[in-house]
């Protein structure tokens, strides 16, 4: 059954994006483009780097390739259209088009989570158990790991998303955001959305905060096992935790406030949503190179290197 045809009477949905000001919606448009062209030359030259540099070939960098990846995945499906949007006077999407980016902003999300518990898994078996880490993260282990993430997502949009396709959205459609997201979109349906409040409030909002918890207690963990066994790679190690709990933050903070708490009356912080798709997976290749000499040599040697020798090496 085609909801547009059945159930709906809504074709499209408008955003009202940032600002109603031409002149300001053009310096965001210059501001944004040149942030979204960061993100991607940022976290594809790490993708880059981990594959042709035999010094990154370990399970750090293994996740830290994907996280990117993940991360330009998270910033590719709502901010394009959001960019090209500030050349627009009416800001529209199609009713498809907000679905598919609600979908793939959860899977992409969900993924990214996943994969941000299995860094820290990687992180604790090498500080707390050294002796035995190149035994437990085994090549076989990083790629269960990696499925695991791309299936948690998929599982983790899915279920919320068989919900939302089926709703019926009788008027308004105006979106009070930057791009469609749930909380926002689902507050238009014309029918009770008990079920999937409750789904969006468990799923990102409660599941987000647990596993926030639960990696804050885990760095707390490995950081007191580093000050017990003090060695001269105990600073590496504290620089390495203090970029992941950076980039967790990042990542869970804004993911608590818009999904933990999204049916209070009032609409999601702008804000916040920017950060959510466009600072953290700009922030996130940052924080990796600036503080890890490894990757910081890996890029020097990839940018003296000819393009071509890449795929020879």
């Amino acid at each position: 059954m085609d909801p547009l045809n059945n159930r709906s009477n809504v074709s499209e949905f408008i955003l009202l994006g940032l600002s109603s000001s031409q002149e300001i919606q053009i310096l965001l448009f210059a501001i944004f483009f040149l942030v979204y062209v960061a993100i991607v030359a940022g976290n594809l030259l790490i993708v880059i780097s981990v594959i042709f540099d035999n010094h990154l070939h370990s399970p750090m960098y293994f996740f830290l390739a994907n996280l990117s990846f993940f991360d330009l995945c998270v910033s590719s499906a709502a901010t394009p259209k959001m960019i090209a949007d500030f050349l627009r006077k009416r800001k529209t999407i199609s009713w498809w088009g907000c679905m598919a980016q609600m979908f793939f902003m959860h899977f992409f999300g969900g993924g990214e989570m996943s994969l941000l518990i299995a860094m820290a898994i990687d992180r604790y078996v090498a500080i707390c158990k050294p002796l035995h880490y190149k035994t437990i993260m085994s090549r076989r282990v990083l790629i269960v790991f990696l499925l695991l993430s791309w299936a948690i997502g998929f599982i983790h949009t899915t279920s919320q998303m068989v919900f939302t396709v089926g709703l019926p959205f009788c008027g308004p459609n105006v979106v009070d955001s930057i791009f469609c997201d749930l909380p926002l979109v689902i507050k238009l349906a014309c029918t009770e959305t008990y079920i999937l409040e409750f789904l969006i409030i468990s799923q990102s909002g409660l599941l987000s905060l647990i596993c926030f918890i639960l990696l804050l207690i885990s760095y707390v963990v490995m950081l007191v096992t580093i000050w017990q066994h003090s060695s001269s790679t105990s600073s590496k190690a504290v620089s390495t935790l203090s970029a992941h709990v950076t980039v967790v933050t990042h990542f869970f903070g804004p993911a608590i406030f818009i999904y933990g708490f999204p049916f209070n009356g009032y609409s999601v912080d702008k804000f916040i949503s920017v950060i959510y798709s466009i600072i953290t997976p700009l922030l996130n290749p940052i924080i990796y190179t600036l503080r890890n000499q490894e990757m910081k040599a890996a890029i020097r040697r990839l940018s003296s290197q000819p393009v071509g020798s890449w795929l020879i090496h």
